[in-house]
């Protein structure tokens, strides 16, 4: 990422993949949708989304995570919402037929104010979004918000082989305002990815 200044309140700016939009958008999208997939199936599977009824994804991108939340059994709800109307766009054509049948709903809105209701799910995941977050607290607060007592919040980011890993300070600033807001958080190494859980 070259040097950063991570989590300061500035917006994500023109970065296409922050926020995609415009021809360039649906670019970024599609990218997103081939580069992020090895990432998402590692964190569905550590994450067995069946053991969870409802499930918000923070970042949705293009759906491709989307689909497979709402296709995976025992999941009866699930919302997706993004920064980029064009991603919601991408989002709710490539999950039409879930839209259709009611399990699915997809929206604008960030980390920071996600437009769901409290206490409104089980599990909440992001996947390659944190580090585009204008500010870490209140993407934790927001999570914290939306879960139910006892829900899980899972926030996702490459892994350290990406030459978009944290550095090592960057990573003990997520775990800490996870931990500031829910009590306890962890982290594991999923290899792709990294993944920092949470439970209110």
């Amino acid at each position: 990422m070259g040097r950063r200044r991570l989590w300061n309140g500035e917006p994500v700016g023109a970065n296409p993949f922050a926020l995609p939009r415009g021809p360039l958008g649906v670019a970024a999208g599609w990218m997103l949708a081939v580069t992020n997939r090895r990432q998402q199936a590692d964190v569905l599977a550590a994450l067995a989304p069946g053991a969870y009824r409802s499930v918000l994804e923070v970042g949705c991108g293009p759906g491709v995570l989307l689909g497979l939340l709402a296709s995976a059994p025992g999941v009866e709800e699930v919302a997706g919402i993004d920064p980029s109307q064009r991603m919601v766009s991408m989002s709710r054509r490539r999950n039409a037929a879930a839209l259709r049948a009611g399990r699915l709903r997809v929206h604008p809105g960030s980390a920071g104010a996600t437009g769901e209701p409290d206490a409104a799910f089980d599990l909440v995941v992001t996947v390659n979004t944190v580090a585009m977050w204008p500010s870490l607290d209140e993407g934790a607060a927001e999570l914290h918000r939306v879960l139910r007592p006892g829900g899980r919040a899972a926030v996702s980011w490459h892994g350290a082989s990406s030459r978009f890993a944290l550095t090592g300070e960057e990573d003990a600033t997520v775990l800490a305002a996870l931990r500031r807001r829910f009590g306890a958080a962890e982290r594991r190494d999923l290899g792709s990815a990294v993944l920092f859980e949470a439970r209110r």
